[in-house]
């Protein structure tokens, strides 16, 4: 199914981007590839259902992993590049709604959505945060 939904075309362009995993000393569960989890990230995306509805049949894994792994993407500073590929190269790529991923998912700190953070996150701005925005502060939770 991954590859329905991110052909090989556009997992070749994408794959060399993609910050190497790190090994779990501990062992575990053996990690999902990349590819299964982004093809899980694009269908969430194309269809607008909930992350923790992605269904388990597409092989894509839990919506939460998707996430998980987008966020530390974002965090790598990697995502950018992979969303500008993918709208370039999918099929009605420009018609994904890419705002569930960018600057108001309340999954992407705040450092990184700039100064429109919503007010759900406020109860986690540090002190320094609230004093810069004192009419916030009245909004957040003490640390």
């Amino acid at each position: 199914m991954s590859s329905q939904l991110l052909p090989d075309e556009v997992w070749s362009l994408i794959e060399p981007r993609l910050p190497a995993r790190r090994e779990r000393p501990k062992g575990g569960r053996p990690a999902l590839s990349d590819r299964q989890v982004l093809a899980g990230i694009v269908f969430v995306l194309k269809t607008g259902i909930a992350w923790v509805d992605l269904p388990a049949e597409l092989g894509c894994g839990c919506g939460m992993t998707c996430l998980r792994r987008l966020r530390d993407w974002q965090i790598a500073g990697v995502w950018p590049q992979i969303q500008n590929i993918l709208v370039a190269n999918l099929k009605h790529g420009d018609r994904i709604n890419w705002s569930r991923v960018n600057h108001g998912s309340p999954y992407v700190p705040i450092e990184m959505r700039g100064a429109h953070a919503p007010q759900h996150d406020l109860g986690r701005m540090t002190r320094s945060q609230r004093a810069a925005n004192p009419e916030s502060a009245e909004h957040s939770t003490p640390l």
